[in-house]
């Protein structure tokens, strides 16, 4: 039997055997495509200008795509939660938190200045680059960085409100609507103060773990896991016991996620991650891999290494990014933060499990947890 396949004519259906989370973000990549579709019409109705510069720039970002993850975690909370049947609000759902990703990204990369997003030029940069080849010079703009950030700004609003739509349209079709939407209303929320933590942490010059935490928390673990999770679960009238089972799974999952992320960002290879391997080093932003780093080059008296990975250190001559590499190996900050990673991905396995999801179910999960954290849950070869 086949699972859920998009038609060109209607959503997603089902037959008695449901897809698995990779087919299921096929799935979602066509229903995405159908929205994106009907949002370039609604923007050709209302400009062209406006459809040609902005809207498909934000419809092909969305289009160049990532991992896909989140929506592979909505068919799981959905399938733990004894989700079948029609998938439709489920594809949507997952279509809607890759619109709000698309969101995500542009103004993140806008505050941190990130000058590459998804192997090419991040938006603002997109934009300013625009700008210098049309030779404009308009007064309220005096510099092509200019507009492209403010152009960036509004690029990153547009897939938002693509997001609400689409999330609330499904919402109202959906008899867990209600449900559905609280879910999703604080998951906006959560993002929002998340990032908002991130950027006052960079401001003061902080090097707490417990602030690094919140913001993973917040801004990672609840986001890409987490509220994933429970927006699938919530689809399907998930009991109490079973979205704080899957709270729980998501929230180290997520984690263990975003600790695999910070990894990548001070040792990635920016061939393979599509944004560059040295931003987060070299503006020193607070991670917990950085605050690690901090305390056990202070616990062991470790002068240079404390003084190079400072937050508020002054620019210091010489390769201070390779200084800085050096450091969190040298005090065995790497080390730890792997060892992390292992145990709050094996964790988030054990709280999935508590779903009393089928075996069938729990084997992707695991599959999907160690793509997001690049290790494989430990007792992951008994779910057989």
């Amino acid at each position: 039997m086949l699972g859920p396949r998009p038609t060109a004519a209607g959503p997603a259906k089902t037959d008695d055997a449901p897809l698995t989370a990779p087919g299921a973000t096929r799935a979602m990549e066509a229903v995405l495509e159908r929205v994106l579709e009907a949002r370039l019409r609604q923007a050709r109705d209302t400009d062209a200008v406006f459809t040609h510069e902005m809207a498909e720039r934000v419809a092909a970002f969305v289009r160049r795509g990532g991992k896909r993850l989140r929506t592979a975690f909505v068919w799981c909370g959905w399938r733990a939660a004894g989700g079948s049947g029609d998938a439709d609000a489920v594809l949507r759902a997952g279509a809607a938190l890759e619109l709000l990703q698309a969101c995500a990204l542009v103004h993140d990369d806008v505050m941190d200045g990130s000058p590459l997003r998804r192997g090419a030029p991040a938006m603002h940069v997109d934009f300013a680059h625009g700008h210098r080849a049309g030779r404009t010079n308009g007064r309220a703009y005096p510099s092509a960085e200019s507009f492209g950030t403010s152009a960036a700004v509004l690029a990153g609003d547009l897939a938002l409100a693509w997001a609400d739509d689409l999330l609330t349209e499904t919402a109202l079709a959906s008899p867990y609507g209600p449900r559905l939407y609280d879910e999703w209303r604080a998951m906006r929320t959560e993002m929002v103060a998340g990032q908002y933590r991130d950027l006052r942490a960079q401001a003061s010059g902080s090097s707490g773990s417990e602030e690094a935490l919140t913001i993973a928390v917040l801004k990672s673990a609840r986001y890409t896991v987490a509220r994933p999770l429970a927006l699938g679960a919530s689809l399907a009238g998930a009991d109490a016991r079973t979205l704080g089972a899957l709270r729980a799974a998501g929230r180290c999952a997520g984690l263990a996620f975003q600790l695999r992320d910070d990894l990548l960002g001070a040792f990635g290879d920016p061939a393979l991650t599509g944004k560059p391997a040295d931003e987060d080093l070299r503006t020193r932003k607070l991670t917990p891999l950085l605050a690690v780093a901090v305390r056990l080059a202070e616990a062991a008296g470790d002068q240079d290494a404390a003084a190079v990975l400072a937050p508020d250190a002054d620019a210091l001559p010489g390769h201070t990014v390779e200084r800085m590499r050096a450091a969190l190996e040298r005090t065995g900050a790497r080390a730890e933060v792997e060892a992390r990673i292992a145990g709050l991905a094996a964790s988030g396995l054990r709280h999935f499990e508590a779903t009393g999801a089928a075996p069938a179910v729990q084997r992707e999960f695991a599959s999907l947890v160690e793509r997001a954290a690049g290790v494989a849950p430990r007792h992951a070869e008994e779910l057989v």
